[in-house]
């Protein structure tokens, strides 16, 4: 297994972390196989989509903050209920395609760690199969 370090600096954020996946992948992976990428924390998840436009993080992070506000009225006291909640909604892992020792991702994919309890170190695994 290979623990990627991270720093988030905002509270949400999306931080593209395919380069550091695509070397893990590279380091280790067999000609043909399966990559997890996964995060132990349970106020941040993983999730692939577009990396190209900017705008796209922006939105999702706008719309996840209309669904899940923070301040919501939840029992859970340290503050931070929603960021277990924005966490649980997309996933803590992402399961990608190794083909040819090189990650297999779409044309405009990325692999992005999602943080929404920051800013704080953070890890994302990698585990190629």
């Amino acid at each position: 297994m290979t623990r990627i370090q991270v720093h988030s600096d905002r509270r949400e954020q999306m931080l593209d972390v395919t380069e550091q996946v695509r070397a893990a992948v590279r380091q280790t992976a067999p000609d043909e196989g399966i990559c997890l990428v996964a995060t132990p924390h349970t106020t941040c998840a993983v999730t692939v989509n577009e990396g190209w436009d900017p705008n796209v993080q922006t939105d999702a992070l706008q719309h996840l903050r209309q669904l899940i506000p923070q301040h919501a009225g939840f029992s859970h006291q340290e503050g931070n209920s929603d960021s277990h909640l924005k966490a649980m909604a997309l996933g803590n892992s992402a399961s990608l395609p190794v083909s040819g020792g090189e990650l297999q991702l779409g044309r405009w994919q990325a692999i992005f760690l999602c943080e929404f309890d920051g800013p704080r170190p953070r890890e994302v695994w990698v585990v190629v199969s």
